[in-house]
């Protein structure tokens, strides 16, 4: 009797497709997250019945990897910590979720500037509070991006 060999094709289950997509939204990459669960670090299986939910929730694959990442840029922008069960308590807003808008702010010499509107003129704030008058070009105006 001859032995056969199977090769069997690595291919992920549409419930690991969902958890991993949730943690490559988190960051982690596919040998990362495998060795995290070797370590006990991530109890992978804790994950894959709100990702079978999801599934069913969303109708697809797909629509429940739409959903995370929706999700995962909003929590991100605001430096919230998220996880597949804030998709389902979001849900109903899915449409409504957007990243916040990056602000950036103006300095000058590493000191915060204002901008006054009655004047029409920009000032620099000194370490001492004092608005002092900016006499230099806007072109020396550094913006940044302020959380």
């Amino acid at each position: 009797m001859e032995k056969k060999k199977i090769t069997k094709e690595e291919k992920e289950s549409d419930i690991q497709q969902v958890v991993n997509h949730f943690f490559y939204s988190k960051g982690f990459t596919l040998d990362e997250i495998k060795e995290s669960a070797k370590k006990k670090k991530i109890i992978y299986s804790r994950f894959t019945r709100p990702a079978k939910q999801l599934i069913d929730l969303a109708g697809s694959v797909k629509k429940a990897e739409e959903a995370i990442t929706t999700v995962a840029n909003w929590a991100k922008s605001r430096d919230l910590d998220y996880s597949i069960e804030t998709v389902f308590k979001k849900w109903l807003e899915l449409g409504k979720l957007k990243p916040k808008d990056i602000i950036k702010k103006p300095f000058y010499r590493n000191q915060p500037m204002v901008w006054s509107q009655t004047k029409r003129k920009w000032y620099v704030i000194d370490d001492g509070g004092e608005w002092l008058e900016y006499a230099d070009k806007e072109d020396k105006i550094e913006w940044r991006i302020q959380k």
